[in-house]
């Protein structure tokens, strides 16, 4: 029937041999039914009569192994799970992540008792049901939203998304997490821009390409301020070529309603992700914010693509939109607003007006040249 004596036999052993031969009969009953591949009803049913009669009275190791050999078995009862569960010990990280299907009572009932470690396993399986979601998603834990924020079975929307973002806020794990999905708005890691690698500053730039957003309430500020823009590239490209990033924090503290902290963390951002926000947000057009950005950055290899980058972004983001960001930068704006149909990113490439490709884009070859030129400068 199971590859060994019917169960007939490990009834009779029971009661001859008493509890001494539990330990042996109940793993040895546990591999077979593991190796029996998908059993009859039967079958199942005098199994659990008998796991449930050995379990109780095996001793601490045998109920851990035995739990543990079961739990790999191809097919378990709702009963045989909570076996599993309950006896398998520090083995149930793995049976949670290893089993093909468990039951949605199961694992609620893993998840009631507020075990930590083994609900971020949980919340790793491909297979939750909304129900198991939402109390995963009640639990005060970094390492449950983190391993919520790789798993993409879950589709970021609704109340998941809104509660994705906030964590994303309080843990740069889960904020880089989610900036590695492709399912996942980017503009929403705009507070945890300064935390993101490199990479995914660019992504979260990118996000308000083409986009209307709400108006910034640091737009005011900007405009009040009403600095001229060469005059601002210019103090800055000579602040930068002297390295005096101390002075543009104060400089871009007295511009920006920046905080100063805020303000020394974008002077010396070597990639100028953040400072090309700023630039764009004062309306600074490609010519002018590229030569501030050859001065700031420092892409010995990669300089030339990252121009390139730039290049296409200051011309495919309002400075409405950047001032947006920076007042995200702030928390002075409710940035699930993007996610209502007018804010949307609007896609206008068409067929018949293809993109400039950044290597002949003009502006960026100017700025290469320019670049080459303050090279040989430094090196004469």
């Amino acid at each position: 029937m199971l590859g060994f004596q019917p169960y007939e036999t490990f009834q009779l052993l029971i009661e001859s041999g008493g509890v001494d031969r539990t330990n042996t009969l109940l793993i040895a009953a546990c591999d077979a039914y593991a190796r029996r591949g998908r059993p009859t009803n039967p079958e199942m049913e005098q199994f659990e009569a008998l796991a449930s009669r050995l379990f109780p009275i095996a001793g601490p190791q045998a109920k851990a192994k035995g739990a543990a050999i079961l739990g790999r078995a191809e097919t378990l009862s709702p009963t045989l799970e909570a076996l599993v569960v309950a006896n398998i010990g520090e083995d149930l990280g793995d049976f949670l992540q290893r089993a093909d299907e468990i039951s949605e009572a199961t694992l609620l009932d893993i998840i009631a008792r507020g075990d930590v470690t083994a609900a971020s396993v949980i919340a790793r399986r491909p297979d939750l049901t909304n129900v198991a979601l939402a109390k995963l998603f009640q639990m005060n834990s970094r390492k449950v939203y983190r391993a919520l924020a790789a798993n993409d079975a879950i589709a970021p929307r609704g109340a998941y998304l809104s509660a994705l973002a906030r964590s994303a806020q309080m843990d740069h794990m889960v904020a880089e997490s989610l900036a590695e999905r492709n399912d996942f708005d980017c503009a929403l890691l705009a507070p945890a821009f300064f935390d993101l690698s490199d990479d995914h500053r660019i992504k979260v730039i990118k996000a308000f390409t083409n986009r209307q957003t709400p108006v910034a309430p640091i737009k005011k500020t900007i405009e009040m301020l009403s600095v001229a823009n060469q005059e601002l590239t210019k103090a800055l490209m000579k602040l930068f070529s002297e390295n005096r990033r101390p002075e543009v924090t104060k400089l871009l503290a007295q511009i920006s309603g920046l905080d100063e902290v805020r303000c020394g963390q974008i002077a010396h951002d070597v990639t100028g992700a953040s400072l090309f926000v700023v630039l764009r947000a004062f309306g600074c057009s490609a010519y002018d914010g590229l030569k501030v950005l050859i001065h700031a950055t420092s892409h010995d290899e990669e300089r030339s693509r990252a121009l390139a980058d730039f290049a296409t972004l200051f011309g495919n983001v309002t400075p409405e939109s950047m001032a947006y960001l920076m007042s995200a930068w702030r928390g002075e704006v409710n940035l699930l607003d993007l996610a209502k149909p007018e804010y949307k990113p609007f896609n206008q490439t068409s067929r018949r007006t293809p993109m400039l490709a950044p290597a002949h884009n003009p502006v960026v070859e100017q700025a290469i040249e320019a670049l080459a030129r303050i090279g040989a400068k430094r090196a004469g």
